[in-house]
Parts: C-alpha cells; structure tokens; sequence
C-alpha cells in the first residue's frame, strides 16, 4: 500500500502534524507521493473498555451478528475494546485486521441463578475458583465476575459469593497471569474484592468514601458505564412490587451515583469509558458514554483521555501517535475537546494502517 497523510492537530498535545502511514505503522518522516486521506483532529484510536461482543439482551449471538456488533463499533472509532464477558468465543476475530483489536475476558462467572440467563458460566463457591482458572484459559489477560445480583431468598441486592471465596478467585487468576474485574452494583460486595486485590471494579455505584480512598491507595481502576447506570429507573420500576428493597436500593443508588463519579475522580482513581454494548445499551456508542461522563462533571479532557489515550495505555497499547506507534486512529473534523458531541462524526477511521470507514 502507498503511504498515507493525514493533517491536523494530534490529540492530546494538540500540536499540528502531517502525520503519515507506512507499513501500518505511524511516521512523521514526510513520504514523497503519499495520498492526503483526511484533514482534521487525530485522535489515537478510541477504547471501549466494557463491551459485550458476542451478545444481545438474551445471550449469545451468531458469529455473524457477532461481526455486525464489532463492525459497529469499528466505525464508531472504537478500535480497541476489552470484552467484558461473552458467552460466545470471539477468539476468531483476532485473525481479522478488518475488525478491532479485542481483548477478551472469556465468560461471566456467576452465582447459579443469580445472573441474566444464558450469560455467565453458572456455579457455586466450591467451584468458583476452578471456573476461574478456566476462564483466564480462554480469555485474553481478563477474567470477569458477577460480584452481586438479587438474590430472592434476601429480596435485594446480595454478593455473589462469600468474600474469602471472591479472595481466593482473585489469587488465582493473578496466579495464572490474568486480571479480574467486577461488575459490582451495591455496596457489600465491594470491601471483600478491594481489600482481595481485584484489578477492576464495573458500574461502582455503590462505592462509599472510605472504600473510594481503598481503591485510590490500591490502584484499582473503575469503569462507571454512565449510560448503564442511567437505566437504574427502569430496574426500579421492573422490581417495584415483588422486590421493594431491591427498588429502594437502585433508587439510593441511581440519586448518588453523580457524586460517587466525582468522589473517585477527585481520589485519582483511573476511570475509564465503556458502553457496555451488548450489555444492554446498544454497540457503536462509546461517544454516548464520554458524552455522559462529561456530563455528569469530569473535564472533556479526561473523559476523552478515558476513551482513549488513557485507556489505551492501560490496557497495554500504545497510548500516543508517536513515530513508529501502530497506526490506529480516527481523524473528526472539529476539535473534540471544544466538542465531544463530534465524536459520534468520525471523518476517517484507520486501523492498522488502513482506513476502514470514512
């Protein structure tokens, strides 16, 4: 392929560049001959660091429906995404450039009955430690678990496993070379899981100040998924009558959970965007999700750095456009940091090296 230039200020020092692509890869040498693409804000490629490939709102999907969901966030900018618990083995996308680089976390493990049906890899305490050991078999680094849900006996909010149980999941994982994360609504699951060393912590609406500084001092990262949590009415109201506490819970939780955000952003904890796509909101949507992290308070700076940049390097990539970087951007055709809302007008998308949707 001949070499490419793309020209515009590059995010986030914002400093104007002829930026240019050979090979798959980013140079700033100029290329005699090369075509000019596109003109705009370069932004390293977008992250959607919670998103369910391989899912819709009642389990697994085709591994065309599959390609359609990861196709969608492609040309959304999202070039990066760690997969946040499928029941569907997406491994096969790995052999496609045309389709962002994923990171897997295998399946859900979950409490039996105590998750979405069709989900999770279901089972009791005895045997959570070797679904864990399986899963960080099967994943790509990650390892996600399901740290509470309703439970029916209690008729509200209850973790999924006593917190020596959770402790000891984690050790393993960690032991086999993989991270853990958890999708955590309330607050009682949350000491348990921080104090055991867990890498990550899912939605975190239920997070108080003493356990926000935990996290701070630990460096565990949190991943809010704000369009998500602006569904807690709905739960509400679906719960309202067989399950009153569990509504009452979600209510508490959904009125604070602006300053929980801010409270974790304030300690320095490392927050990150994801959409949860197929998790319930919809794929292709990771500008919604910065939208409302921005919304909800944090400087436009971070909740794009949170998309990108920074997510980027925490999740082992290259986090700036530098000389020899792997060329994955999107190129916008005004400044995102003035306004995010052009984040959902990508002007050209390139992945390794190629532009994939302009």
């Amino acid at each position: 392929m001949p070499a490419l230039r793309f020209r515009g200020p590059v995010l986030p020092t914002g400093e104007p560049a002829d930026l240019y692509v050979v090979d798959g890869t980013v140079t700033y040498e100029p290329q005699p001959g090369a075509e000019t693409v596109a003109e705009g804000w370069i932004v390293p490629g977008l992250v959607d660091a919670h998103c369910h490939i391989g899912l819709d709102d009642h389990g697994p999907v085709d591994d065309q429906a599959a390609e359609e969901q990861a196709i969608q966030d492609r040309d959304a900018g999202a070039l990066l995404i760690r997969d946040c618990g499928s029941a569907l083995d997406t491994s096969w996308m790995h052999e496609r450039d045309d389709l962002p680089r994923l990171i897997r976390a295998g399946r859900h493990v979950a409490r039996t009955k105590r998750y979405i049906r069709g989900y999770a890899d279901e089972v009791e305490p005895d045997q959570l430690v070797a679904a864990v050991a399986r899963e960080a078999g099967r994943g790509d680094g990650w390892v996600k678990l399901v740290g509470d849900w309703i439970s029916r006996e209690e008729g509200d909010l209850a973790p999924s496993f006593p917190a020596d149980t959770f402790a000891a999941a984690v050790a393993e994982a960690h032991a086999r070379g993989a991270k853990v994360t958890a999708h955590c609504f309330g607050t009682a699951v949350l000491p348990g899981l921080i104090e055991a060393g867990i890498d990550c912590i899912e939605h975190g609406t239920g997070l108080t100040t003493e356990l926000i500084d935990a996290m701070a001092a630990r460096g565990t990262a949190l991943v809010p998924t704000v369009m998500q949590t602006d569904k807690f009415p709905e739960y509400v109201e679906a719960g309202r009558d067989r399950f009153p506490a569990y509504a009452g819970t979600m209510s508490d939780l959904y009125a604070r959970r602006r300053d929980v955000l801010m409270a974790a952003y304030e300690a320095g904890i490392a927050l990150y965007a994801g959409s949860d796509g197929g998790g319930g909101t919809r794929h292709g949507n990771i500008a919604g999700e910065v939208l409302a992290m921005a919304e909800m308070g944090l400087p436009a700076s971070y909740a794009l750095g949170a998309a990108s940049w920074r997510a980027r390097g925490w999740l082992g990539w290259n986090a700036l456009l530098d000389e020899g970087a792997p060329a994955d951007f999107v190129v916008f055709p005004r400044d995102p940091l003035s306004d995010l809302g052009v984040l959902r007008e990508p002007a050209c998308v390139v992945l390794r090296g190629v532009p994939v949707s302009r």
